[in-house]
């Protein structure tokens, strides 16, 4: 069964551009099945703003054929080692919603025993060019949602020019996130999501896009001076 793994670092300008404009393919990678390598941002920032584009922060977000695989890149490979100096898990899947290509996202889908338990979702999404305004008009209001929500415990977005746009947010249980996700929440902001959705499904804002949901299996490094971002993981440095 295939693993995935998302990774956050900073590094030089020199690194991040390199890494976005060349990301590890299959071919040259061992393992390897699929990554995306984007520039982070802050959810919920104003458009034109320092904080929207991170562009020395890397999110990258990647599929696996093993774990033995994804040790060997962060201790062989010249971009896996940036990594390795950042933050990352490792994911297990558990639901899809939408398509994307490139991934082999597997048709068997489960759940979590417990709504309790700790979840992690990534969206990914292929815009139209033309929708983009329309995109950011609806989709800032659910960044500050996502944001903002006590359940999360680490959330972001990210990008890489000129469609591919994602988010990235742990959530302390699956209840919180669900909850969210159905307009379940309090507070003011609690509808935000459903309507945005709803204005999608009038007129689609991209031509690919996919919403998945995973278990986190192990944490590891340091994000911003942080760590230990999921709770209840014993499998933490």
């Amino acid at each position: 069964m295939s693993i995935f793994t998302y990774h956050l670092v900073r590094t030089s300008y020199w690194s991040a551009l390199k890494a976005i404009a060349f990301p590890p393919v299959p071919k040259n990678v061992k393992g390897l099945i699929h990554a995306e390598c984007m520039t982070a941002m802050t959810l919920g920032s104003p458009v034109f703003s320092p904080s929207r584009m991170l562009v020395r922060e890397i999110a990258v977000f990647a599929q696996w054929e093993n774990e033995v695989v994804i040790d060997n890149f962060l201790s062989e490979n010249k971009l896996g080692r940036i990594l390795a100096k950042g933050w990352y898990t490792k994911l297990s899947f558990l639901r899809q919603w939408g398509s994307i290509t490139g991934f082999k996202i597997p048709t068997e889908m489960s759940e979590i025993e417990s709504p309790e338990a700790p979840v992690v979702a990534v969206t990914i999404a292929r815009m139209k060019l033309p929708e983009i305004p329309r995109f950011i008009r609806w989709g800032r209001p659910v960044e500050k949602q996502v944001r903002d929500h006590p359940g999360t415990t680490l959330s972001l977005a990210s990008i890489r020019f000129p469609r591919t746009v994602s988010t990235f947010s742990i959530w302390k249980s699956q209840k919180e996130m669900t909850d969210m996700v159905h307009g379940h929440s309090t507070g003011h902001q609690s509808k935000k999501h459903v309507n945005a959705m709803k204005e999608r499904n009038r007129k689609d804002f991209h031509f690919e896009f996919t919403t998945l949901r995973f278990q986190p299996i192990s944490e590891l490094g340091e994000w911003k001076g942080q760590k230990n971002f999921i709770p209840n993981l014993t499998n933490k440095n």
